[in-house]
């Protein structure tokens, strides 16, 4: 006696659906994983520029009014080039001597972004904190024999 073959016991012709179905549930978390670890990176370029610009400009500017509207514009510029828009509150200044470019004076520029996780709905950002917070802090000194 030969054996007999059951129809419909066989995996004939599934294997392709299988691979598509494992395929997508696979890849489409992973490219949103890349999104928005890109975004994530981006900001952190952003704001480490910024923070390192701003107090760089801040020791080296003579005059505390301009060198504060100079450390904007170098934080407004590094976040531009990575799509990200300056609100308030994203640049903070300190400094430890009056004027901060007193001789050998510590200046910090800290920099704050909030990058939105992308493709999340509104009504979800509602309910949701759907921000990563990248935040970077950056002391520079005076020189010490720059005149104040």
């Amino acid at each position: 006696m030969t054996p007999r073959r059951v129809r419909g016991c066989g995996d004939g012709g599934s294997a392709s659906v299988e691979f598509l179905a494992v395929g997508v549930l696979l890849l489409v978390p992973l490219a949103y994983l890349v999104l928005t670890l890109g975004r994530v990176q981006a900001a952190t370029f952003a704001a480490e520029a910024g923070a390192r610009e701003a107090s760089r400009v801040l020791a080296t500017t003579s005059g505390d009014g301009r060198a504060e509207v100079r450390a904007e514009a170098a934080v407004a510029l590094a976040l531009g080039d990575q799509g990200f828009a300056v609100v308030p509150g994203s640049l903070v200044l300190e400094c430890a001597a009056r004027p901060c470019r007193s001789p050998q004076a510590r200046v910090a520029a800290t920099v704050r972004v909030e990058v939105a996780l992308p493709l999340v709905p509104g009504f979800v950002r509602g309910a949701v904190p759907a921000v990563v917070p990248v935040q970077v802090r950056r002391v520079a000194v005076a020189d010490r024999f720059a005149p104040s």
